[in-house]
């Protein structure tokens, strides 16, 4: 599973959340909504340091990654994470690998 954080996503959580070099960004599942990978889950993240990353991708000297705890809500896809301009915000993509 790999993850891909478009520059306009990484934009967003730069001025929105205030990322910066030596950050740490973690995606995980939460137990409502949906999503197209998992009926009854959406994905979550949250700024905190890696304890078992199994995935991750480092741009510009912040680590966007998952738990291996955590990787089964992706079911065997991989995370796009891009920004959605007339939301304002970040969403996720799932797309399997080629």
């Amino acid at each position: 599973m790999n993850i891909h954080i478009s520059n306009a996503a990484l934009t967003w959580f730069k001025d929105e959340v205030g990322l910066q070099a030596g950050s740490h960004v973690r995606f995980y599942p939460m137990i409502y909504g949906n999503s197209p990978v998992q009926e009854n889950f959406s994905l979550g993240f949250s700024i905190e340091a890696p304890v078992d990353a199994i995935s991750s991708v480092t741009v510009e000297e912040i680590q966007f990654y998952v738990e291996e705890t955590d990787v089964w809500f992706f079911n065997g896809h991989d995370l796009y994470v891009e920004y959605n301009e007339t939301m304002d915000e970040v969403e996720y993509q799932y797309k399997m690998p080629k």
